[in-house]
């Protein structure tokens, strides 16, 4: 039985009707950038995660240096992050001149350890970047404590986490921004790049406006230097169309991890499997966007699944902190080594919500024959 990671060609199927009709209206109407698909689209998707405001964007690493340019993030300023996810998050701090300084992570969530943060606050911390992964979010409550004590902006990458909330509260509620990917393989995923920025401040909105449209307050008048960052509209057409299956489809995964779990349950509770489950925050309404276990023989339990035909991946295989590209900060083996053990053993399973209940009976039965 073949399970693969993702499977886009089966969700397009299911809404080939409706997404076909959305494209071909924004072909028809010849308006390709701007208008009112993308005006419409972000203002759904600002109601839907509690925000007052969504500013499309080309791709979710645009949203995070937009993000931090329109809170005056740059030069000399120092930005606290996560080592422990993609490296959009430490490139776009890089690239606005800024100095990513890394946390730990917590074992169990994999989101930022909160209780180390202060201890690496300065006199140059401008911000707090922590991201929400694999679909649960980060304690904003104690970022957002932080953040009112020492001045701190707070920019959450939510890249992962559409549609969670955290105490009932949803991911853009909280935060100076927050910032979405609608990269095809996400939650809610566009046919190429796309992302967003939200905010509940209309003063980092309008920025953001300009920002992305080169830096122009009207047309033809600069204000500042900007960027070719638009979210087009046949993304934006797709993306609606998508939108109102978003709550199903993480329905679907949140019950697909349950059923993993349950199936998994009895070898995870036995030390010699190695079998770690996903971890949560029970304050958290988790949408899963990876399903991710642990194991010490991880690369092993990966080959064995691929002979299976069960796809898997791993998220991350090597740290921010001990990337070449960032070995200028300093850091070396050892200095996180919460997130070093992690980055060892983590794989991700297929959750996506196209998965049957057969093919997650399959992966947990190879699993059971691995581990025996």
């Amino acid at each position: 039985m073949k399970v693969p990671l993702a499977d886009l060609r089966a969700q397009y199927r299911s809404l080939k009707a409706e997404i076909d009709a959305a494209t071909v209206e924004v072909i028809e109407s010849s308006c390709f950038i701007d208008g009112d698909m993308v005006d419409s689209f972000e203002i759904e998707v600002a109601h839907l995660c509690g925000a007052e405001y969504g500013v499309g964007v080309a791709s979710g690493t645009d949203a995070l240096v937009l993000s931090l340019v329109a809170c005056g993030v740059g030069n000399g300023d120092e930005v606290i992050t996560t080592p422990f996810t993609f490296g959009a998050t430490t490139e776009a701090i890089a690239l606005v001149g800024a100095t990513p300084v890394y946390v730990d992570i917590d074992a169990c969530t994999f989101n930022l350890d909160t209780n180390s943060i202060e201890n690496k606050i300065t006199s140059k911390t401008k911000a707090l970047l922590p991201v929400d992964l694999f679909g649960q979010m980060a304690d904003r409550t104690v970022l957002h404590d932080l953040a009112a004590r020492y001045g701190l902006r707070v920019i959450n990458d939510s890249a992962q986490a559409i549609g969670a909330r955290q105490n009932d509260r949803p991911i853009g509620a909280d935060g100076d921004t927050t910032t979405l990917s609608f990269y095809p393989t996400k939650n809610l995923g566009a046919y190429g790049d796309g992302g967003m920025v939200l905010t509940n401040d209309l003063t980092i909105a309008e920025t953001l406006r300009s920002l992305r449209g080169h830096g122009q307050t009207s047309y033809g008048i600069h204000e500042r230097i900007g960027y070719c960052s638009r979210l087009d509209s046949l993304q934006a057409a797709i993306l609606k169309v998508k939108l109102r299956h978003l709550s199903d489809w993480n329905e679907r995964r949140r019950a697909n991890a349950d059923l993993y779990n349950k199936l998994l349950g009895d070898v995870a509770t036995k030390d010699s499997s190695g079998i770690v489950l996903p971890g949560y925050d029970r304050a958290n309404y988790h949408i899963y966007h990876q399903y991710t276990v642990r194991h010490n023989r991880r690369n092993e339990l990966q080959a064995f699944l691929k002979q299976h035909e069960v796809d898997s991946k791993i998220f991350y295989p090597m740290p921010m902190h001990l990337q070449t590209a960032y070995a200028y900060l300093g850091y070396g083996k050892g200095d996180l080594p919460e997130v070093e053990k992690v980055s060892d053993e983590v794989l991700s399973l297929p959750v996506h919500p196209e998965l049957t209940v057969e093919q997650i009976e399959y992966v947990t039965s190879l699993i059971h024959k691995f581990v025996a």
